[in-house]
């Protein structure tokens, strides 16, 4: 007759004693706790390895830390990877690289690497601003966070203190260069969404401010000073053709 597994329980785990030699309390589907004669408690799950149908053990974590029920939920999860022949082990170590790149990609990492890309269409001058913009606003605070956990409410909190100070101008490059950075991040298949779209919505529009002009009556010192200016001929007829345009309301 095939043996019987009587499942543990939290008090035969608790008044387990080391021996010896250590010694394993078996649950049932592959599931025990080993008990070493330090006194440790560690839960394994034994199965056999799809494809080579080696038998192997894998470590789960120590007991009280996991609890029996905590256990259990395990021991499930991977007799459902093996039904699919996924090996345990190897689906956590590749989970664990996953997670392990996604926290290496910090915001301020991915952004130097945009800003590469970026360096390819504009000045030089241009891109030394966008990064001094990027390390005075928005690294002090996000810079050092996976750009996975990038969220829209604690970025708009940051732009929040910018935005009161009427520097609108100012919060909308910053959205516009972290909206680039976040796209950037897309294409290359280190996140699947933006999570900053449309994020300056949550701001007023920058004031648009129109261009200087003088008072008509000012108009003849004005010519003077272009006539007497020590400025090539040409440049000098492309601003008298300029000031005395029809279409230019300043005269």
């Amino acid at each position: 007759m095939p043996r019987i597994t009587t499942p543990l329980t939290d008090t035969k785990l608790k008044q387990a004693k080391p021996k010896d030699k250590e010694y394993n309390l078996v649950d049932g589907g592959g599931l025990a706790l080993r008990i070493k004669p330090t006194g440790s408690k560690l839960w394994i799950f034994n199965y056999y390895r799809p494809y080579s149908n080696k038998r192997t053990n894998l470590s789960l974590g120590a007991y009280p830390a996991l609890t029996l029920a905590n256990a259990r939920e395990k021991r499930t999860e991977f007799k459902e990877l093996l039904a699919q022949k996924i090996d345990p082990k190897e689906h956590l170590d590749e989970q664990a690289t996953i997670n392990s790149e996604a926290h290496q990609n910090t915001l301020e990492h991915i952004a130097a690497q945009w800003l590469e890309v970026k360096k390819t269409s504009v000045s030089q001058d241009h891109a030394e601003k966008t990064w001094r913009s990027l390390e005075l606003y928005i690294f002090p605070r996000l810079g050092k966070i996976p750009i996975h956990k990038i969220k829209a409410k604690n970025t708009i909190d940051i732009l929040n203190p910018i935005a009161k100070k009427r520097s609108l101008e100012t919060v909308k490059r910053l959205c516009q260069r972290l909206n680039e950075v976040m796209v950037f991040a897309v294409n290359s298949g280190i996140i699947d969404a933006n999570p900053l779209a449309g994020i300056y919505m949550a701001f007023g529009s920058p004031e648009k401010k129109h261009m200087a002009t003088i008072k008509p009556e000012l108009l003849p010192a004005l010519m003077k000073a272009i006539g007497r200016a020590s400025i090539k001929f040409t440049t000098r007829c492309l601003i008298l053709k300029k000031s005395v345009h029809p279409t230019n309301k300043a005269f």
